[in-house]
């Protein structure tokens, strides 16, 4: 029988590190097959007891507070902006779960803008503040539109890069083989306050297509949104206001509302109203974050869950299907055609969960997958050891597919679904045809997961309706929870 290492997919399986010593050092096990959904939060350096991580949130808040400084000195040139404001993302982490493979899209020039704009008005008392008992990057978040989680990760991973080379570095000198690792230049991983210049150092670190790899201490990691986040405070907004003892600013928003808003406003002229509102009073986003930090051990509970969660789920339960297709199907055979390969490795997916046992792996605590990244994972990560190029949300010019399977000009698309999918009917009826025409693909493939009877009911009941029920490019995967045979009569 084959080992588990036989399929690589895991930083442990590539570079044969110790399991035990990986996990006594703290870091996450990542993925370099697919990037997995999980994020570093600033917040969980702040929230911190360990010296180092309190050191880092501090080294934040001095570059944002250099980058104030400036910006208060008159215009910024667009090249100094590019300098300072703009980041790529670091993709050596393979975490964030990008558009394609695992290369986001950076900070841009969207938020050089905000941040830059912001540090002008809004955070003049940026690394002063008197509310709050620290100084947090998520604070442009609250207030800017689209600046999500994923873009103050990645202003934090830029900002602490230094840390995480020599975090990698310090654990693959002492437990991987040399042959594993190069002598690495890494671009801007320290600011030199003096010369106002972001400079290179060097490393030995791992090396994986050409490029090479960082680690990422697991407790600084959550999924999700960062504790600190733009749709908790919109939901907490009137609780803050009425349990501040400030009647004056409770009777000033409800006359500014009465002034600006319809007789029956929508959710959106609310949401306006409001943003515009906390612009004139940006003391409640310092009351917001007060009362986060309060509850900041929470933060480290709630994070330290789901990244358990997410080792179970990305590296136990999909490691055991990907072993289980490689060691008793021809799921790791590579086919002549980009339409052969696609449908041979579904046909051995789909028999694999239900024939075989592994719809178990697609529950977590007893309950069904409700995330089609997580069916998206799931895929990615099985599929591996093929000479095609299989890319992950390719946005060829019509909304991206959920994955492009190619070789030169043989391309085939796959639309992943769950069946519980609200817009199912809308998307079997219109998305995949276009994906198709935009990635000039001759084949596509609709999957559906479902869990129960209802939901296949449902499926059934769409499918019927638009004419596709016979298909042999729409394939459903039953993961309802199987009765063993000895319970079914």
């Amino acid at each position: 029988m084959k080992r588990e290492n036989d399929v690589p997919i895991y930083f442990t399986d590539i570079y044969h590190a110790s399991e035990k010593s990986f996990k006594d050092y703290g870091a996450f096990n990542i993925s370099l097959i697919a990037d997995l959904p999980l994020f570093i939060d600033p917040f969980l350096l702040f929230q911190s007891n360990k010296a180092e991580y309190q050191a880092l949130h501090k080294s934040i808040v001095n570059y944002l507070s250099y980058l104030r400084d400036l910006s208060h000195r008159g215009t910024i040139s667009l090249g100094r902006l590019q300098s300072l404001f703009f980041f790529s993302e670091v993709k050596q982490t393979y975490l964030g779960f990008s558009e394609i493979g695992n290369s986001g899209r950076g900070l841009g020039q969207k938020f050089a803008l905000a941040l830059n704009r912001h540090l002008i008005s809004l955070f003049t008392s940026f690394g002063k503040e008197t509310i709050t008992q620290g100084t947090h990057l998520e604070k442009l978040s609250l207030i800017s539109p689209g600046v999500g989680k994923d873009m103050i990760s990645d202003f934090t991973t830029n900002l602490i890069k230094e840390y995480l080379c020599e975090y990698t570095q310090n654990y693959c000198l002492k437990n991987i083989e040399s042959k594993y690792l190069a002598k690495v230049n890494v671009p801007r991983v320290k600011f030199n306050y003096e010369l106002g210049v972001w400079i290179s150092k060097t490393y030995f670190l791992p090396i994986y297509n050409h490029d090479y790899v960082l680690l990422t201490p697991k407790d600084i990691l959550t999924k999700q949104e960062n504790w600190i986040n733009r749709d908790d405070f919109y939901d907490s907004f009137y609780e803050i206001i009425n349990a501040r003892p400030n009647h004056q600013l409770r009777a000033e928003l409800n006359e500014y509302l009465k002034k600006v808003l319809s007789k029956r406003p929508t959710e959106k002229e609310k949401d306006v109203a409001v943003e515009d509102f906390i612009k004139n009073h940006p003391e409640l986003i310092d009351l917001y974050i007060r009362i986060k930090e309060e509850k900041g051990e929470l933060a480290t509970r709630r994070s330290a869950v789901y990244v358990s969660e997410s080792e179970t789920l990305y590296i136990k339960q999909f490691s055991e299907l990907r072993n289980y297709l490689f060691q008793n199907t021809l799921f790791y055979q590579t086919a002549v055609s980009s339409e052969q390969e696609t449908l041979q490795r579904i046909t051995y997916l789909k028999d694999a969960i239900e024939n075989k046992g592994c719809w178990k792996l697609l529950y977590k605590d007893g309950k069904p997958l409700r995330k089609e990244e997580d069916i998206h994972i799931m895929f990615r990560l099985v599929w591996y050891g093929t000479t095609f190029d299989v890319s992950r949300e390719v946005n060829d010019g019509r909304g991206p597919a959920d994955y492009k399977v190619s070789m030169g000009l043989d391309k085939t698309v796959i639309e992943f679904k769950l069946a519980n999918n609200s817009h199912l009917k809308q998307n079997l009826q219109n998305q995949l045809e276009l994906y198709k025409k935009a990635s000039d693909a001759q084949v596509g493939f609709k999957v559906i997961v479902y869990f129960t009877n209802l939901e296949l009911a449902k499926v059934q009941h769409v499918l019927k309706e638009l004419g596709m029920l016979k298909d042999p490019k729409v394939i459903l995967i039953d993961a309802r929870n199987k009765l063993s045979a000895s319970k079914v009569r």
